[in-house]
């Protein structure tokens, strides 16, 4: 019963014996083999346009240098306060950009808006004094387990367009959205008006591999330098094109996303069952937020499940506590079970 993280888990088989394949015999590096060349026309029939595709090994890479091509160093960068670019990243975005400033708006549920953004940006009236607004970047499924429709997406693109802005998308769980929202890559990115993507795969099954994809190709010139300036372009980088290769082959990276939201939402059936537990934020992928009695965390840690107690800016009394539960493909019936057994135990 580990609910710490996607990240806890192993590797979708399919994606070990991809890397076992691509380690027999040699190829060019760099990104000149032909599977990395395989991957531009691979996500151009997924995005249903022409990109620019730039694999790198980890998420924050991918984020930082994501925003670094779309914010000058004087920008402003627009985010959620629990952003994973503002929270988790050590400052690589401001680093990257070579200086440009983080705004983190406080929301509920994990999500901006652009009335947000448009409320924001008409506060800077300071001119050369203060940061330029530049950059929008969201969180898709967000950091509480909410995901953007594409109403909302749109709204932010369409506010972004009409200041000038641009709009980056963090999809470390990409895939978990989209099988939230049953749209397609297209319709939750570029048409609703997205400019660069952060296209996750790790926590959904691969070892380490992550993708920068540029939909506005002309955000994507001398994007190279950039990635290879920080330290971001691995020499047999075959490695990392197997991965993505094999991730969205027969559709792996659905199935597996599927599969993590649906353990989700059963682990939120057990939860919202039971006396006394509150689920605040909606379950819309593969995390959950409730807010428990402390002897029901205390009987579920001695059952031995693994999760991390939270603090999403919720109102408390002295004797509950709020836990983050994450499911990932690997989460089994079996562990959903236990843990309704063991909460069933405590009523």
């Amino acid at each position: 019963m580990d609910f710490r993280s996607d990240n806890v888990h192993g590797v979708s088989p399919q994606i070990i014996e991809a890397i076992a394949a691509a380690n027999h015999g040699s190829a060019s590096s760099y990104g000149a083999d032909d599977m990395t060349s395989r991957l531009e026309k691979r996500f151009g029939e997924l995005f249903e346009k022409e990109v620019a595709v730039f694999p790198v090994v980890t998420g924050t890479a991918a984020n930082a240098l994501s925003i670094s091509a779309i914010t000058p160093p004087y920008g402003a960068i627009f985010c959620h306060a629990d952003a994973h670019s503002n929270t988790d990243e050590c400052g690589a975005p401001e680093m990257y950009t070579g200086g440009a400033k983080l705004f983190a708006l406080p929301a509920p549920g994990g999500k901006i808006s652009a009335k947000m953004i448009e409320e924001t940006v008409a506060e800077f009236i300071r001119g050369v004094h203060g940061s330029k607004p530049s950059t929008i970047t969201i969180t898709q499924a967000s950091e509480l387990g909410t995901v953007y429709t594409v109403d909302e997406i749109s709204a932010l693109g369409a506010c972004a367009k009409a200041n000038g802005l641009r709009l980056h998308m963090d999809g470390a769980r990409f895939a978990n959205g989209l099988m939230s929202l049953n749209c397609s890559p297209a319709e939750m990115t570029w048409k609703a008006g997205v400019d660069v993507l952060s296209f996750g795969a790790t926590k959904n099954g691969a070892l380490a591999a992550e993708a920068v994809i540029f939909l506005n190709l002309d955000l994507a010139e001398d994007f190279g330098y950039r990635r290879m300036k920080a330290g971001h372009l691995i020499s047999k980088s075959r490695f990392l094109a197997c991965q993505l290769e094999a991730y969205l082959a027969d559709d792996l990276w659905l199935r597996n996303a599927r599969h993590a939201n649906a353990m989700a939402a059963q682990l939120a059936g057990v939860l919202e069952a039971l006396p006394g537990v509150r689920i605040p934020t909606p379950v819309e992928a593969n995390e959950v937020f409730p807010i428990v009695p402390r002897a029901l965390a205390e009987a579920l840690n001695d059952a031995g499940a693994l999760y991390y107690e939270w603090n999403a800016n919720e109102s408390l009394d002295s004797n509950e506590v709020m836990l983050r539960l994450v499911t990932s493909f690997a989460t089994r019936d079996e562990d959903v079970a236990k843990f309704k057994k063991t909460c069933d135990a405590c009523i």
